[in-house]
């Protein structure tokens, strides 16, 4: 005996059903537009972050070249000599100094 199947008939999805699809729909689009305006907001702030920071590091930058200059300059017999004339008074063999006179009468 040959079995004949039998079409089973197509449920229909309620208008209550379809409603709540649509409902969540709207609110899952509401909520990426929310997040994605929370984003680039957050974005633009760590642009202006990146800015401030390279801004900061261009200073850094020349600090160093101003600090590895004067480390150049130290190393030299020019800065012993003018140290050792304005901090220690020291000056060469048959050199004369003349101070003026600070007595105002």
């Amino acid at each position: 005996m040959a079995r004949i199947k039998q079409r089973r008939p197509k449920k229909r999805i309620s208008r209550f059903t379809m409603f709540g699809i649509v409902v969540l729909s709207l609110v899952m689009c509401g909520i990426l537009m929310y997040k994605k305006h929370d984003l680039k907001l957050q974005a633009n702030e760590y642009q202006k972050q990146i800015v401030q920071l390279k801004a900061e590091k261009k200073k850094a930058d020349d600090r160093k070249e101003e600090l590895k200059d004067y480390k150049e300059y130290v190393n030299t017999d020019e800065f012993v000599e003018e140290v050792a004339r304005e901090k220690l008074g020291l000056v060469h063999k048959n050199e004369i100094i003349f101070e003026p006179d600070n007595a105002e009468n």
